[in-house]
Protein backbone atom coordinates (compact mmCIF):
# COMPACT_ATOMS: atom_id res chain seq x y z
CA UNK A 1 0.00 0.00 0.00
CA UNK A 2 1.19 3.47 -1.05
CA UNK A 3 0.71 6.14 1.59
CA UNK A 4 2.26 8.60 -0.30
CA UNK A 5 -0.77 11.10 -1.95
CA UNK A 6 1.75 14.02 -1.59
CA UNK A 7 4.12 13.01 -4.48
CA UNK A 8 0.88 11.56 -7.02
CA UNK A 9 -1.24 14.56 -7.15
CA UNK A 10 -0.60 17.92 -8.79
CA UNK A 11 -2.91 20.68 -7.98
CA UNK A 12 -4.23 23.52 -10.18
CA UNK A 13 -6.58 26.42 -9.40
CA UNK A 14 -9.51 25.62 -10.92
CA UNK A 15 -12.19 28.81 -8.92
CA UNK A 16 -10.30 31.04 -6.93
CA UNK A 17 -11.91 31.58 -3.78
CA UNK A 18 -15.24 33.41 -4.94
CA UNK A 19 -18.28 35.81 -3.78
CA UNK A 20 -21.22 35.24 -5.84
CA UNK A 21 -22.65 38.37 -4.40
CA UNK A 22 -26.12 38.06 -6.22
CA UNK A 23 -27.30 36.46 -8.93
CA UNK A 24 -27.31 33.50 -11.11
CA UNK A 25 -24.52 33.96 -13.18
CA UNK A 26 -22.34 30.95 -13.87
CA UNK A 27 -18.69 30.82 -13.20
CA UNK A 28 -16.52 28.59 -15.04
CA UNK A 29 -13.50 27.23 -13.74
CA UNK A 30 -10.05 27.61 -15.47
CA UNK A 31 -9.95 25.46 -18.36
CA UNK A 32 -7.63 22.31 -17.29
CA UNK A 33 -5.40 20.84 -19.47
CA UNK A 34 -5.04 17.00 -19.43
CA UNK A 35 -2.13 16.47 -21.19
CA UNK A 36 0.55 14.14 -19.22
CA UNK A 37 -2.67 13.51 -16.19
CA UNK A 38 -4.08 10.34 -15.84
CA UNK A 39 -6.91 11.75 -14.12
CA UNK A 40 -8.35 14.85 -12.37
CA UNK A 41 -10.95 15.55 -9.94
CA UNK A 42 -12.34 18.72 -9.06
CA UNK A 43 -13.28 19.62 -5.57
CA UNK A 44 -15.63 22.34 -4.40
CA UNK A 45 -15.44 23.81 -1.68
CA UNK A 46 -18.67 26.04 -0.17
CA UNK A 47 -18.38 28.80 2.67
CA UNK A 48 -21.65 31.16 4.00
CA UNK A 49 -24.09 30.94 1.17
CA UNK A 50 -26.33 33.20 2.44
CA UNK A 51 -29.50 32.62 0.35
CA UNK A 52 -32.28 30.82 1.93
CA UNK A 53 -33.45 29.05 -1.37
CA UNK A 54 -30.69 29.16 -3.98
CA UNK A 55 -29.11 26.08 -5.84
CA UNK A 56 -25.84 25.76 -7.63
CA UNK A 57 -25.79 23.28 -10.20
CA UNK A 58 -22.66 21.69 -11.81
CA UNK A 59 -21.66 21.21 -14.80
CA UNK A 60 -18.23 19.40 -16.77
CA UNK A 61 -17.22 20.16 -20.37
CA UNK A 62 -14.81 18.80 -22.63
CA UNK A 63 -12.71 19.82 -25.83
CA UNK A 64 -9.94 18.76 -27.75
CA UNK A 65 -9.75 23.09 -28.12
CA UNK A 66 -7.39 24.84 -26.00
CA UNK A 67 -10.05 27.73 -25.89
CA UNK A 68 -13.22 25.18 -25.06
CA UNK A 69 -14.22 25.76 -28.64
CA UNK A 70 -17.14 22.70 -29.66
CA UNK A 71 -17.35 21.92 -25.79
CA UNK A 72 -19.87 19.33 -24.56
CA UNK A 73 -20.80 18.19 -21.47
CA UNK A 74 -18.80 14.81 -20.67
CA UNK A 75 -20.80 11.76 -20.83
CA UNK A 76 -21.88 10.22 -17.31
CA UNK A 77 -19.65 7.22 -18.35
CA UNK A 78 -16.91 9.75 -18.06
CA UNK A 79 -17.14 10.69 -14.64
CA UNK A 80 -16.67 9.35 -11.51
CA UNK A 81 -19.53 10.05 -8.92
CA UNK A 82 -22.32 12.45 -10.26
CA UNK A 83 -22.67 16.31 -11.48
CA UNK A 84 -25.79 16.12 -9.09
CA UNK A 85 -23.68 14.94 -5.96
CA UNK A 86 -21.94 17.82 -6.74
CA UNK A 87 -24.05 20.37 -6.46
CA UNK A 88 -25.33 22.31 -3.76
CA UNK A 89 -28.11 23.96 -1.86
CA UNK A 90 -28.02 27.16 0.60
CA UNK A 91 -27.93 24.66 3.28
CA UNK A 92 -24.64 23.61 2.04
CA UNK A 93 -22.39 25.80 3.71
CA UNK A 94 -19.00 25.16 4.72
CA UNK A 95 -19.16 22.01 2.70
CA UNK A 96 -17.00 19.69 0.50
CA UNK A 97 -17.95 18.56 -3.08
CA UNK A 98 -16.17 15.85 -5.63
CA UNK A 99 -16.56 14.75 -9.10
CA UNK A 100 -14.28 13.25 -11.25
CA UNK A 101 -13.32 13.05 -14.94
CA UNK A 102 -12.03 9.90 -16.80
CA UNK A 103 -12.32 10.57 -20.37
CA UNK A 104 -10.20 11.47 -22.73
CA UNK A 105 -10.62 15.10 -24.19
CA UNK A 106 -7.84 17.02 -23.65
CA UNK A 107 -9.46 20.15 -21.75
CA UNK A 108 -11.59 19.91 -19.00
CA UNK A 109 -13.86 22.99 -17.41
CA UNK A 110 -16.02 22.97 -14.04
CA UNK A 111 -18.80 25.50 -14.41
CA UNK A 112 -21.36 26.29 -11.04
CA UNK A 113 -24.70 28.17 -11.99
CA UNK A 114 -26.82 29.42 -9.61
CA UNK A 115 -30.50 29.89 -9.16
CA UNK A 116 -32.80 31.98 -6.99
CA UNK A 117 -29.27 33.45 -5.69
CA UNK A 118 -30.14 36.52 -3.50
CA UNK A 119 -27.34 37.04 -1.30
CA UNK A 120 -23.89 36.28 -0.84
CA UNK A 121 -22.30 32.58 -2.05
CA UNK A 122 -18.70 31.87 -0.99
CA UNK A 123 -17.11 29.32 -2.90
CA UNK A 124 -13.95 28.15 -4.26
CA UNK A 125 -12.67 24.79 -6.87
CA UNK A 126 -9.61 22.66 -6.83
CA UNK A 127 -8.27 20.60 -9.73
CA UNK A 128 -6.92 17.50 -8.37
CA UNK A 129 -4.49 15.78 -11.22
CA UNK A 130 -2.73 12.68 -11.02
CA UNK A 131 0.12 13.52 -13.32
CA UNK A 132 1.51 10.14 -15.65
CA UNK A 133 5.25 10.95 -14.03
CA UNK A 134 5.94 11.34 -10.63
CA UNK A 135 7.00 12.25 -8.24
CA UNK A 136 4.94 16.09 -8.76
CA UNK A 137 7.12 18.73 -7.90
CA UNK A 138 6.29 20.83 -4.73
CA UNK A 139 5.00 23.93 -5.33
CA UNK A 140 2.54 22.43 -8.25
CA UNK A 141 3.44 23.75 -11.53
Amino acid sequence: MNNDLFNCINLKRAISPYDHATGDAAVTSEIIDMQGNSALVFAIATGSLADADATFTTLIQESDDSGMSGATAVADADLLGTEALASFIFSDDNKCFKVGYKGIKRYVTLTITPANNAGAALLCAVAILCPRLQPTANPPV
